[in-house]
Order: C-alpha cells, then structure tokens, then sequence
C-alpha cells in the first residue's frame, strides 16, 4: 500500500498492507476503504487499492500525512482490522497517470523501509532522509502505537467521528454514535485521543521545519 503527499518538490509515499485482511470477508470493508480513498482524489491517478490487501494515495499537502494515516488506521480499526504503513519523503521523479507507476526517491526510501517493519515488529515509521527528524518522530510513533494498536472498535469510531467533526460538543458526538456525552467522554480517555491530536500537532510543527 502507498500513499503520496506532496509540498513544492518533496513527496511522501505511505507504503503498507492491511493486516489480516482475510479476517473478513472483502464485502464487508472494502467499500467503506473506498470510500475513505474517494476523499483523497480521483481514482487510478490519486489513489489504487491493489492486490486485495496493499493501495497508494495521493494526497495534496504533507503537513496533512500522519493525519491521513491516523485516519487510514482508525478506519480499519474501526473494521476490526489494521494497516502496517511506512512514509518516505522524497521526490517523485515520475508522475504517471497510474499512481502505481509514479517512482521516485520518496517510493524507494518508503519501500525500503516497509520491508523492515516486520521484523522489527513495528506498525508505522517514517524516513525523510533527515536523521535527526527520524530518530525524535519515530520515538513518537513507537510510543504511540504502542496504545493505537490496541484501540478496540468503540475506541475507533469514536476518534473517527471525532476526527471528522473536530469542532463538535460531545453531546454532538454522541448524536453521531448513538450514546450519551458521559460515554463519549470515558471513549475519549480510554483513546488517549488527546494525544494523538498533540502527536499530530507537533508532527505540523515539525514537519514545517524540515522541509
């Protein structure tokens, strides 16, 4: 799976699988992914699910990438399934019309970095060819992902929704969900959704700098 964001000349390729994919039955996630996908561009250009379980996405400004992935990763928990994803920073050398024939430094250095994450047992990870940047973030992600890898389906739809709605009351929220603000509220804590929106924050922040 590869996702692609681009600022000015630089580029960042998501490449990943959804985890246990044959845990369900295709028809019962897969138009909900599409979905998600639709809001990234135009199909075969922007973004392309592939080989049942792997995709690429376009999407316009890189200051929105590890928003993107928390949102690819919430809608699959969400699904009661995961996604394994590395960003790699880069230039596209070559844009074609297919997104899955687009290469560039971007898709090396997140396909090199994919093939590793397994091994080390990690879930996301970046390489944007800055050392330092890497080194700080993908502390962050590990640590990160260490409780975002267990979110539970409830946990998922409620961030989901929160993402969605960033601006809503909890009692909005919970119109959405079908439950009451109490429970919104003990969903967010068990989340720790506060900190995934200061990890994301702080990725903007950072992010600027490098690039």
């Amino acid at each position: 799976m590869l996702l692609i964001i681009k600022i000015i000349d630089i580029t960042v390729i998501i490449t990943g699988a959804i985890i246990n994919s044959r845990k369900l039955p295709a028809q019962e996630w897969m138009d909900d992914f599409k979905k998600l996908f639709k809001k990234f561009g135009k199909s075969t250009k922007h973004w392309k699910l592939y080989r049942g379980d792997e995709f690429q996405v376009e999407i316009d400004t890189p200051e929105e990438a590890l928003n993107a992935v928390l949102l690819i990763k919430v809608v699959l928990k969400s699904l009661q399934l995961d996604a394994r994803m590395s960003l790699g920073f880069g230039d596209k050398r070559y844009e074609s019309e297919k997104i899955t024939e687009s290469n560039g430094t971007a898709f090396i250095r997140s396909g090199e970095l994919f093939e590793t994450l397994k091994k080390q047992r990690v879930n996301l990870a970046i390489n944007s060819g800055n050392i330092d940047f890497d080194q700080e973030i993908n502390l962050m992600l590990r640590l990160s992902v260490s409780f975002m890898d267990n979110w539970l389906q409830q946990s998922a739809e409620f961030i989901l929704v929160a993402m969605e709605y960033p601006t809503a009351s909890q009692e909005e929220q919970g119109m959405k969900l079908g439950i009451n603000q109490a429970a919104v509220s003990r969903r967010q804590k068990r989340s720790n959704y506060d900190l995934v929106k200061d990890l994301d924050a702080y990725y903007r922040k950072k992010i600027k700098r490098v690039l």
